[in-house]
Formats: C-alpha cells, sequence, structure tokens
C-alpha cells in the first residue's frame, strides 16, 4: 500500500521538546525513551523514517488539521474530546497518574488536599483528574518546552502545594530530587495512542497494524522494559485492544 504522509517516505510526528522521561526525551538531537523508541520500530514496519518537530501542546491539535504533520505521539491519552478531532490507534500502553508534594508535607490521599492548590499541565487528563479531588485549587500551567520544571520548581517553592501528573514522569522527578515524593497514585489506566487526521484512515490501520505485530512479537515488550522496567508491561490491558482485520474494535471505541 502506499500510505500517503506529509512528506514521501517520512513519518512527520508532532511532539514537544519537554522532558517527559522515561516516556520521552532529548539528548542533544536525539530523541529517548519508550515512545520515541515504538516510533522507530513502527516505523521501521512500514518503511518510514520517522521526523519529530517541536510543537507546543495547546497546537497539537491544530498543527494536525491543518496537515503539517502525519500524527501527535507525544503523551496523549486518548480521550472522548480528542477523538473530535482526530482518530487514534489502538494503545502503545496504559499509565495511572498521580501526585508530588514536598517531602515533608503531610499529604498521603486526595482528602489531603483539600483547600490546597493543586497544579498540572493546562488541558490534560491530570488536571480532570485533580477537579475530581473536590474543594481544591486548581492552577494550570501551559503546554510549553519548560513547562515539567516549571512546575516541579512551583512545587518546591510552595507556589502550589500538590502536582498530578502521569505517574511514570513523576517517579522519575522523584528520584533525582529527594525533598519531592509521591503522596499517593490514583490507577487510572489512561490509554495512549497516536493521533491520526481524520481523513487517513490507511495511515491509521497500517500504523495499528503495525502495534498489532510488535505486541504479538514481543518487541513492544521489550521496549517497554528498557525504558520502564520498575512496571509490568500492560499485555493483557493491550490485547484487548488490538484490532482484527482492519476493523476497529467496538470495545476499545466505548472505552475510550
Amino acid at each position: 500500500m502506499n500510505l500517503k504522509t506529509v512528506k514521501p517516505g517520512y513519518l512527520t510526528i508532532a511532539a514537544s521538546n519537554f522532558d517527559a522521561r522515561p516516556m520521552t526525551y532529548l539528548e542533544g538531537e536525539t530523541r529517548l525513551g519508550y515512545e520515541p523508541d515504538v516510533a522507530r520500530a513502527v516505523c521501521a514496519k512500514l518503511g518510514f523514517e520517522p521526523v519529530w518537530f517541536n510543537v507546543p501542546w495547546v497546537d497539537f491539535y491544530p498543527t494536525l488539521a491543518a496537515k503539517q504533520c502525519d500524527v501527535v505521539w507525544f503523551n496523549q491519552a486518548i480521550t472522548e474530546e480528542r477523538r473530535t478531532r482526530a482518530n487514534f490507534t489502538q494503545p502503545y500502553g496504559v499509565f495511572d497518574e498521580a501526585v508530588l508534594v514536598q517531602t515533608k508535607r503531610n499529604i498521603y490521599s486526595a482528602a489531603d488536599l483539600v483547600g490546597l492548590r493543586v497544579g498540572g499541565l493546562a488541558t490534560s487528563t491530570n488536571l480532570q483528574l485533580a477537579e475530581s479531588f473536590g474543594d481544591v485549587e486548581i492552577v494550570p500551567f501551559p503546554g510549553n518546552d519548560h513547562v515539567l520544571p516549571e512546575m516541579l520548581e512551583a512545587l518546591r517553592r510552595g507556589d502550589i502545594d500538590a502536582l498530578v501528573d502521569d505517574e511514570l514522569v513523576l517517579i522519575a522527578a522523584a528520584k533525582i530530587d529527594p525533598n519531592l515524593r509521591i503522596a499517593f497514585t490514583v490507577p487510572t489506566q489512561i490509554p495512549f495512542g497516536i493521533a491520526v487526521h481524520q481523513d487517513n484512515l490507511d495511515l491509521l490501520r497500517s500504523l495499528d497494524d503495525a502495534l498489532t505485530a510488535l505486541i504479538q512479537e514481543g518487541k513492544l515488550a521489550e521496549l517497554w522494559h528498557c525504558s520502564i522496567p520498575e512496571k509490568e508491561f500492560p499485555i493483557q490491558l493491550l490485547s484487548r485492544y488490538q484490532c482484527t482485520n482492519g476493523d476497529r474494535d467496538e470495545s476499545y471505541r466505548k472505552s475510550t
């Protein structure tokens, strides 16, 4: 199949340059982490060369709509709202969310956050989770290249009392700074997928087929364990989402 892409022979990927290890981060000009490794493996299946370019978080879907990229592939939780703006592949992982606080604070549950300031990335599922905590003050941060360091610094300064983000990102931050710790984890099991322009169904199906092959070959699990050794690869959850004969799994559509 001759797949249509923005630049023939390449998969142009809208992403962000901010550090979200172990999922994705930059060392020099090279993208490392689980997502870029999966992207390279998928592209190898399809005969593409992956090319990333930096886009502010809020511009991901306008960039996709304008067909300036083929996909958005950067920590994209599959949500009903986002599905109005793009088609999504089956997930390449499912992830929990967590709350990070200063180590000295007596915060261990959502009940301990009542009346406090909770920060998170604007327009993210993380802030939607924070809103479910009840009587808390939501502090959104715009998705620029330095948003994670800015949120962590705001937490250290006491400008916010807690930070909600993807669990893996916060675990990495807590490992680096002993003054920060995970207060609690929420097992939200949110699926992350590749966002594809709604007009490009052939590309969507091909990406799905490549992900299915990587799962069945054990390659996706291998890449997961290289970047995320502390978490078990969610093979049973991902198996529910696999597409068969190019058909979209109805149970997956309902679950997301």
